[in-house]
């Protein structure tokens, strides 16, 4: 294990927070600001992070650890949590959304990558995740714990492994990340997205259903197959009941009166950050256009606040979609582009 040490500057390089393992020196951030170029820069930087040694970040000791499989999904959920609470409207994702994202097995999801620890849990973790056609990046970091240059180069050396084109979502007011996407040679899509945040006590009334449709949940029809089935495979459910915060209550379909799926919604409460959040949602093409879409939002908003959820979020990618809701009194508060290389 790496020993920390301060030492006096040589040539005019700080030397404080100095690794040394196998003979080899991991210089400091302010080191790294004195090498030439930044294919150097990220040399050095990976080969602190491949040390698996402590490090500091003020007068906090960091240690990193690879994970993969569930540990990494926790480590993430733990992460995006405590960055909430340290950001009540900042980042682009929730601890949900990850969740989400484990529905369906992965390629990525046996790629053991960076965990950083604290002194009070996770605190930065690299994110891949593989997407058939793409390999997504993030890197989650709790706000305050670790400089995102670190991290975002680790990303990067993971990043490099896929031969799958390249994504990362980056808000329109991050200069930072797209400071660092652009450097790495990312392009701007025409892809765009947002996020809207409404306060619990604004939700709209849940809206009322056509005669003969109904709102259940995955409580009352266990048994059922699952509406998310034809989308995501057979194991989605399974996988589903894996996250910890996958509730069977908020997890809501409509049927026609014939019994059959005309639509779904799956709602998250987090009971760490009180955020209530929706996705998916997604009615039947032969179904639209009756307010089934509306009935679902209200609905599961409601049984949000009733979970104990006091801020409600969520995501749009289409016009469509932002308009239905701002209709129930959402509000835009940031948007993203797409980046990919």
């Amino acid at each position: 294990m790496g020993e920390l040490r301060c030492r006096p500057a040589v040539d005019g390089a700080c030397r404080r927070c100095e690794i040394r393992r196998g003979g080899r020196v991991v210089l400091c951030e302010r080191s790294l600001a004195k090498l030439d170029g930044r294919s150097e820069r990220r040399a050095w930087i990976g080969r602190r992070l491949s040390f698996g040694a402590h490090g500091t970040v003020g007068d906090v000791t960091v240690r990193v650890e690879h994970l993969a499989g569930r540990d990494r999904l926790d480590a993430t959920t733990h992460v995006l949590q405590r960055a909430r609470r340290v950001d009540p409207a900042g980042g682009v994702w929730e601890a949900a959304d990850v969740q989400w994202w484990w529905r369906r097995s992965r390629l990525s999801d046996d790629v053991a990558l960076p965990v950083w620890f604290d002194g009070d849990g996770p605190c930065a973790v690299v994110g891949v995740t593989d997407w058939a056609t793409r390999c997504q990046l993030d890197a989650h970091v709790v706000p305050g714990t670790m400089d995102l240059e670190l991290v975002w180069s680790a990303v990067m050396e993971a990043g490099a492994t896929s031969n799958a084109t390249l994504e990362v979502l980056a808000r329109d007011d991050d200069a930072e990340l797209r400071g660092l996407l652009t450097a790495e040679g990312f392009q701007a899509t025409q892809e765009r997205s947002g996020i809207m945040w409404m306060a619990a006590a604004d939700r709209p009334v849940v809206a009322p259903l056509p005669d003969g449709f109904g709102v259940i949940d995955r409580l009352s029809r266990p048994l059922r197959r699952h509406p998310f089935t034809a989308r995501n495979g057979t194991e989605v459910e399974d996988r589903l009941r894996q996250c910890s915060l996958y509730d069977p209550w908020l997890d809501l379909a409509v049927d026609t009166p014939n019994g059959e799926p005309a639509g779904y919604a799956l709602f998250w409460f987090d009971d760490v950050t009180l955020v209530g959040m929706l996705e998916p949602m997604r009615v039947d093409y032969r179904y639209q256009r009756r307010g089934l879409a509306r009935a679902l939002l209200t609905a599961g908003l409601d049984r949000l606040v009733a979970r104990g959820a006091q801020r409600l979020k969520v995501g749009f990618d289409s016009p469509a979609a932002r308009h239905l809701y701002e209709s129930a009194g959402f509000a835009v508060t940031s948007t993203l582009r797409s980046f990919r290389r």
